[in-house]
């Protein structure tokens, strides 16, 4: 008898232990999320950040849909990307990229903060200090014009582009800058941006009213 129940036992002994661990994993709070932890935030605060997650307090890791939860970060305006990840025992994982300011835009009376994509980060009521103005017809998400104008400003040097006062779009290859200082710049399209930095800088030495480095190769100075 002992020989005929012994594989039965064993077999119910390993039936339990897997379905014990499927438990553990799938089922208990034991494993369950005890941590969400946050990094990259720099404006967005961390705990509403948890909170867009929809995860609960104690839900077990394994289950957590890492994909779902990265689509309800993504519909927090601020955040450009995020990633999300199990850190076992009970920790998940979130790391978020802002979406970087670029620009500001006047809308009746205040300013829409846009990032490089064009898409707004905040609304704000009176302009911040540190962007330059954007001025185009739509200033919309798509607009080629919106597009190729916040591409110019994405290509200005560390030197050039807190001298920048304002960005006017009429279209996307009649983009030019207004400088703090009053002078203008005929910049063209959003081609060519390190060869166009690279003259303005140095026609900027010399006194002028407009500098013209739309076409960089025929220059003018007025």
């Amino acid at each position: 008898m002992n020989g005929v129940w012994r594989p039965a036992f064993l077999a119910l002994l390993t039936a339990g232990v897997v379905g014990s661990a499927a438990w553990l994993v799938f089922l208990s709070p034991v494993l369950g999320v005890r941590d969400i932890q946050v990094v990259g935030n720099l404006t967005v605060p961390a705990e509403q950040i948890r909170q867009a997650t929809g995860v609960a307090d104690g839900a077990p890791l394994a289950t957590v849909d890492v994909a779902e939860v990265t689509g309800r970060l993504r519909r927090i305006r601020q955040i450009e990307s995020a990633s999300v990840s199990r850190d076992w025992p009970g920790t998940l994982r979130v790391k978020v990229v802002e979406r970087e300011p670029v620009a500001a835009i006047p809308v009746g009376g205040k300013f829409a903060v846009v990032d490089r994509h064009g898409v707004v980060t905040e609304v704000a009521a009176t302009r911040p200090p540190m962007l330059p103005l954007l001025r185009v017809d739509r200033p919309q998400t798509g607009d080629p014009a919106t597009l190729a104008a916040l591409s110019v400003i994405g290509a200005l040097p560390p030197s050039l582009a807190p001298r920048v006062a304002e960005v006017l779009a009429p279209s996307s290859e009649t983009v030019s800058l207004r400088l703090k200082d009053g002078r203008e710049v005929v910049w063209g399209g959003p081609d060519r941006p390190a060869d166009k930095a690279d003259i303005l800088l140095t026609l900027l030495k010399r006194p002028a009213d407009s500098y013209d480095v739309s076409s960089p190769d025929v220059v003018t100075v007025k």
